[in-house]
């Protein structure tokens, strides 16, 4: 039998935070219900290893992936994470994943359909049987200065904005929004959504909904953030403005939790 080094007794006594593997593109399928999408994801699976052990199984992270994550439903990563977490024989467990999702999105005049993809980021962690689960959906809409527009005869500047909306979940309610609803919020935030394909009636609509609806970053930031709280969801709200007139990037960025409910 070939021994196994990563079970020897090591006698420093200095315990590890993390250790594990990260960046392990697998195969996956995502689905919560509303949305059903196959792609590549990106995963980090990360435990803690106390002091008296000199090595982690990655090879069982991998084994893991395969067997727990070839299909992932958020609402269903508590019971994953202690399983995970059981096989590790462990009691501190993380697992990261990265996967683009695609919405539908309809042209505003023209009513041409096509795919609009955002960046989807899950992030579960159990730590003695407590579970958090943190859901990302960055998106991009429009946004048009209210100041250009103000002291402007004619016109307003505007850029695209990358807004990154995240949203905490525990063992009881692991999932509190869709991916679905995360997207349209992020939509509707700005002065205009963004649109895959735009003939010229469709950018005449667009043009003139965006100087209707001017928008500062931090504006955006607030609408957002008073839309979940409303909901009583935990979350942090990210947004870049990739500005068009100057040389710097504005950015605003705003947390809230419930109470007596962790912040994101």
């Amino acid at each position: 039998m070939l021994p196994d080094v990563q079970d020897e007794v090591d006698a420093r006594g200095i315990a590890l935070d993390e250790v594990g593997i990260s960046g392990l593109r697998y195969p996956t399928e995502f689905t919560d219900g509303a949305t059903r999408q196959s792609g590549i994801g990106s995963f980090d699976v990360l435990v803690t290893l106390p002091s008296d052990r000199r090595g982690t199984h990655m090879s069982r992270m991998v084994q893991l992936v395969q067997e727990q994550l070839a299909v992932i439903d958020p609402r269903e990563l508590p019971l994953v994470l202690k399983q995970i977490a059981a096989r590790m024989d462990i009691d501190r467990a993380l697992v990261r994943v990265a996967l683009p999702v695609a919405t539908t999105v309809v042209a505003p005049v023209s009513g041409l359909k096509a795919f609009q993809t955002s960046d989807l980021h899950l992030s579960a962690a159990i730590n003695t049987g407590s579970f958090e689960l943190v859901t990302s959906i960055t998106a991009q809409v429009t946004s048009l200065c209210p100041c250009s527009k103000t002291i402007s005869d004619y016109g307003a500047h505007n850029q695209r904005s990358d807004v990154k909306v995240s949203v905490s979940g525990t063992d009881s309610d692991p999932y509190p929004m869709s991916i679905a609803d995360l997207v349209q919020l992020i939509r509707a935030s700005g002065s205009c959504p963004v649109y895959p394909i735009v003939k010229r009636p469709d950018e005449r609509a667009i043009t003139m909904t965006a100087y209707d609806n001017p928008a500062f970053v931090e504006d955006m930031a607030r609408d957002i953030s008073l839309e979940l709280r409303g909901r009583n969801v935990g979350h942090t709200v990210r947004i870049r403005n990739l500005e068009s007139i100057h040389s710097h990037d504005a950015v605003a960025s705003v947390s809230w939790a419930p109470p007596s409910a962790p912040t994101v």
